[in-house]
């Protein structure tokens, strides 16, 4: 059977949909092909990497893409897991279904935080969300 493929969009492809990218390929890579890409690149989050290394998830090999890399390429599914990317994904033409999946981002929440370790606290909690949400693949984006 082919794999279902999931591109995830969000801004800077640092955090989010990186995360999220590697959370399929560590859970569900059997029946989802999933890549991740941003709006603008601003490079990999090194508190992302070390939130997915708790749960023993390497993304440490990751890097920023750009969208328009992926324009073309055959996606059932483009999902935006943050508005800003919801607002101006760029156009992915074919049968591809454009899904928005809003998450909070640790990096902006994480701004005012006094130390790493207060930082890690919402990078955590937006990782296991994201968890969440890929355990209930592909299920979840056939209801949306």
């Amino acid at each position: 059977m082919k794999p279902i493929r999931i591109l995830f969009l969000c801004t800077g492809n640092s955090c989010r949909s990186q995360m999220a990218e590697g959370w399929v390929n560590h859970m569900k890579s059997d029946r989802i092909e999933a890549r991740s890409a941003g709006i603008e690149t601003h490079g990999l989050n090194p508190l992302a990497v070390r939130a997915m290394a708790e749960v023993d998830v390497d993304i440490s090999h990751h890097h920023a893409k750009l969208a328009r890399e992926f324009i073309g390429q055959p996606w059932d599914y483009v999902v935006t897991v943050c508005g800003h990317a919801h607002e101006t994904c760029p156009y992915f033409p074919g049968p591809v279904k454009i899904v928005h999946v809003g998450f909070d981002d640790p990096p902006a929440l994480a701004k005012d935080a006094p130390d790493e370790e207060a930082a890690m606290v919402h990078y955590r909690r937006v990782r296991d969300e994201i968890r969440a949400f890929v355990e209930s693949l592909p299920d979840a984006l056939e209801k949306l």
